[in-house]
């Protein structure tokens, strides 16, 4: 079976890194691409850089912020279908209901350890195998 491919978005490093070491511990049926803002992961998708399967995406980022990548994606034909999980720091009612108008399949909060991080990339993904 081919691997599936996640698509990172997310302006932190050390954010990055995690995320990744979480992942390689939940499952070997994904591998990740990362983007470092909204600017750079639009640049990615529409030069065939990325084909993923599914996004997380922060929201605070510079130069395209997530929500205005997340508007972008889901007006373009080749990306609307692709789901698009909001990974943020943020836990706004408001900013739930505007990216999920927006076309986000979910927001989730930022777990405050690697394990909920693990638990929490194990249910999402559970989805997709």
């Amino acid at each position: 079976m081919q691997p599936k491919q996640i698509f990172l978005i997310e302006d932190d490093v050390d954010d990055q890194e995690l995320f990744l070491t979480a992942l390689e511990k939940v499952s070997s049926s994904f591998y990740c691409r990362t983007a470092v803002n909204g600017q750079d992961a639009f640049s990615k998708l529409t030069s065939n850089q990325v084909s993923p399967d599914v996004i997380f995406l922060d929201l605070n980022m510079p130069l395209m912020n997530g929500q205005q990548f997340l508007q972008k994606i889901k007006q373009e034909e080749n990306f609307k279908n692709i789901p698009v999980f909001i990974l943020t720091t943020s836990s706004n009612p408001g900013t739930i209901v505007e990216v999920k108008q927006l076309g986000a399949k979910d927001l989730i909060t930022k777990p405050n350890s690697f394990t909920e991080l693990i638990a929490l990339l194990k249910k999402v993904l559970n989805s997709f195998v």
